[in-house]
């Protein structure tokens, strides 16, 4: 006789989110009967009103979908109720979730979090671990509680980094073993051959959100530690510096992920731009040079590093 599908209430937002969720509607075991995401807001330069990642998945394949812009509504927490989920299933859902919308869930309210746990706490677990030059990190799929990221894990796997991953690439490798993880998960818990443990509060650190001014670069760090903070913040924030053009005047200067060269000469100051050799903008750092192909000068629309040297550091 087969076992009836456990009700499953998804709560996500971006394309991390909507990667999971896509690997969830595929489990026999469960069925979403419905999902929870931000509210449509204003993107790009038009501010054209656009919805998230998991509502468009969500509605491709008719799940209701609710957006509450928190839980403090009566009525958009008894709507949660009604719904009667045996699990909550949380991915980069944006909000807050007050107790009582934990409790709503009659077996767990599980949490896709992109760490190994109790590293990396946070909004920007993945950026991070790049911008601090980790080697390793992984997913885990823990209990939620009332506090950051700090519930009990009931699957936890590990991931390497490469040293010319980037944020964007990291992130879509872990969101698809975050879906994989998940059913893993409930598949594991439902049988009992799989257990919540608590984390190691010694050993908890954070992954505070990004701002811009994550992205400020200065030049008189080590090559290693810059081409680390230039990979973790791509594709955003991004990385830029002010530079000062041959003609005296100040750009923002958008500097895309490179690779770290030769040592740098004792007469050449850090931070000095180069020029370009081999198709690579040459910028001086403490004690390298750091080999970059791409920029975008100020308004300037993104260029290889030869069309910058053309149009920028001399006529061509």
């Amino acid at each position: 006789m087969a076992q009836e599908q456990k009700r499953l209430v998804f709560m996500g937002t971006p394309d991390f989110a909507q990667t999971i969720l896509s690997r969830v509607l595929k489990w026999p075991g469960g069925d979403v009967v419905a999902v929870y995401t931000q509210p449509d807001r204003p993107c790009g330069r038009g501010r054209k009103i656009k919805c998230s990642p998991v509502k468009e998945l969500a509605l491709e394949n008719d799940i209701k979908v609710f957006q509450p812009e928190n839980f403090r509504n009566d009525s958009d927490f008894n709507q949660l109720i009604d719904l009667k989920p045996d699990f909550l299933l949380v991915a980069a859902y944006g909000l807050i979730l007050p107790q009582r919308v934990l409790d709503t869930a009659r077996s767990l309210p599980l949490n896709v979090h992109a760490s190994l746990l109790p590293k990396y706490r946070g909004a920007a677990p993945i950026q991070r671990a790049i911008m601090n030059g980790e080697v390793v990190t992984g997913v885990s799929i823990m209990r939620m509680t009332k506090g950051l990221d700090s519930g009990p894990v009931l699957l936890q796997r590990a991931m390497g980094i490469d040293i010319n991953d980037t944020a964007g690439k990291l992130h879509d490798d872990l969101a698809w073993m975050g879906g994989e993880m998940l059913v893993e998960a409930l598949e594991g818990y439902e049988k009992g051959i799989l257990s919540l443990m608590e984390q190691n509060e010694s050993l908890v650190t954070y992954a505070p959100k990004l701002t811009k001014q994550d992205g400020f670069i200065d030049w008189n760090q080590p090559a290693w530690n810059i081409h680390n903070q230039i990979r973790g913040l791509f594709p955003w924030p991004g990385s830029y510096f002010d530079w000062d053009k041959p003609d005296g005047k100040n750009i923002r200067l958008q500097v895309f992920p490179g690779k770290v060269g030769p040592v740098r000469p004792d007469n050449i100051a850090a931070g000095t731009v180069m020029g370009v050799a081999d198709g690579l903008l040459q910028i001086a750092c403490a004690d390298k040079i750091y080999l970059i192909p791409r920029v975008k000068p100020g308004n300037s629309r993104e260029m290889d590093a030869r069309s910058f040297e053309c149009g920028f550091l001399s006529k061509c």
